[in-house]
């Protein structure tokens, strides 16, 4: 089979489009041939280890210290269907079209992969029924690394949130989540997705580049800063009472100074990571289907373009998702 293999930790050169032996399921996984994944921005942070040096360790030691060799395919979500069980599976049929996050199992830049029909940190469900292979894979990571963080300021109609980095394929679906809860949404990043914010339906737009936020004397019940780039003292400063300071990304800083917040302020701090789970997945379709949230697809490349796909979304011009379609 066709994959993007990745060689060494470096550039986006070092995806390099390879012939590879396709995987035979496991007992109690499934075998999806990948008609569509996604290229986001912790696909391109793993491949040249941008992260802090622990975290650059951490990799390391688990995917290949010198060079990737446990793991040696990118891809954090995908859309596909079901070729073969293996056995003990009884959830899924062949045959089923669905859609899946990964896990640190990676291998959505193929044209085949296996993944646990149940548990192991992967998300795995029938795709909605109005959204084609390519815009399915645009949902499942975002969504549910949204919906993770959402879910613990449990907003309520009329209330309103700051969502720092709302541009991207997390901040567009937590814009989306809000608005179904209720909240009145601010919605904060670079102008050339401002239009496309607009079009979600946000009450209020902020170009970080041309003013500060959050705006001086503004109130929010909720604050969620998705790449955790965000001023601390001034978040906390613009929460309400009983307030909550969510942080998709949190630096060494924001792990230690969380630690003290409650103490100090009566405030919530939250940055504890996403575990993914079918039953999440099967709603974020529920809402999908309902036409709640959409999926938010900037451009497609083929998975032989995957080097220039990585550039793009390491420009930060993306605007919701880059897909990868791996199949016609």
């Amino acid at each position: 089979m066709k994959a993007m293999v990745w060689t060494q930790y470096g550039p986006p050169e070092v995806l390099q489009l390879q012939e590879v032996e396709k995987p035979a399921p496991k007992d109690s996984e499934v075998l999806i041939r990948i008609y569509a994944t996604t290229v986001v921005v912790g696909d391109c942070e793993l491949r040249g280890l941008k992260m802090p040096l622990m975290f650059r360790l951490a990799i390391r030691l688990f995917v290949g210290f010198t060079k990737p060799q446990r793991v040696t395919i990118l891809g954090q979500e995908l859309a596909g269907e079901i070729e073969a069980l293996g056995a003990g599976v009884s959830s899924f049929k062949i045959g089923d079209k669905v859609f899946a996050t990964t896990g640190l199992r990676l291998g959505g830049y193929a044209e085949y992969t296996c993944l646990p029909a149940e548990g192991g940190g992967i998300a795995l469900a029938l795709i909605p029924a109005n959204l084609s292979f390519a815009e399915a894979a645009a949902v499942p990571l975002g969504s549910l690394e949204a919906l993770h963080f959402l879910q613990q300021a449990n907003l309520r109609p009329g209330q309103k949130i700051l969502i720092i980095g709302a541009g991207g394929s997390i901040g567009t679906a937590a814009v989306q989540l809000a608005r179904h809860m209720g909240a009145e949404v601010t919605a904060v990043d670079s102008g050339g997705k401002l239009d496309m914010l607009r079009s979600l339906g946000v009450s209020r737009v902020i170009d970080y580049t041309q003013e500060d936020y959050p705006v001086d004397g503004e109130r929010y019940a909720a604050i969620f800063d998705v790449a955790g780039k965000s001023n601390y003292s001034r978040c906390l400063q613009a929460l309400s009472e009983g307030g909550i300071y969510l942080i998709g990304n949190p630096s060494l800083s924001h792990r230690l100074r969380r630690m003290l917040t409650p103490a100090r302020h009566g405030l919530r701090v939250f940055s504890d990571t996403a575990s993914h789970r079918r039953a999440d997945l099967e709603h974020i379709r529920e809402l999908v289907e309902s036409g709640a949230i959409r999926p938010v697809i900037d451009r497609y490349y083929p998975l032989e373009q995957v080097v220039e796909a990585h550039r793009y979304v390491e420009s930060g011009q993306k605007k919701g998702n880059v897909v990868i379609t791996v199949r016609g």
